[in-house]
């Protein structure tokens, strides 16, 4: 029997949950799925998602930075966009610290970006 059916969420430390819920949401165009107090941790549980993606994808859980878990990390998360050269200039033009968008043949259209933590995610053409 598989005891796992999926990935419910990827944790990225933040250092600030409110500015990096603004930034998820108002920039990135994702949505809130949860946010719930957990004093316990020093924050709260929040997770975004791309906007309308309920039930058909994981979430990130913007997770309060520690010592043992710091911000600024390459969180290795690829989301897609149906056009990255399109996203890529938004979200140049938005002021988002943006990389090169990168092409190669037989490769889909890819760049990086981060967030104000300096979290690394990347954007793939799908």
């Amino acid at each position: 029997m598989n005891h796992i059916s999926g990935i419910m969420a990827v944790g990225v430390p933040v250092t600030d949950q409110d500015r990096a819920v603004a930034f998820y949401t108002e920039t990135l165009g994702f949505e809130v799925r949860i946010d719930a107090p957990l004093p316990q941790f020093g924050g709260r549980w929040i997770t975004v998602a791309p906007a309308g993606s309920a039930g058909s994808t994981g979430s990130i859980a913007l997770v309060p930075a520690s010592e043992g878990n710091p911000a600024g990390v390459d969180t290795g998360i690829r989301m897609a966009s149906p056009d990255a050269n399109a996203a890529h200039e938004h979200f140049l033009g938005a002021g988002v610290d943006t990389d090169e968008l990168l092409e190669w043949p037989g490769v889909p259209p890819m760049f990086s970006l981060r967030d104000p933590d300096g979290n690394r995610l990347y954007i793939s053409q799908a």
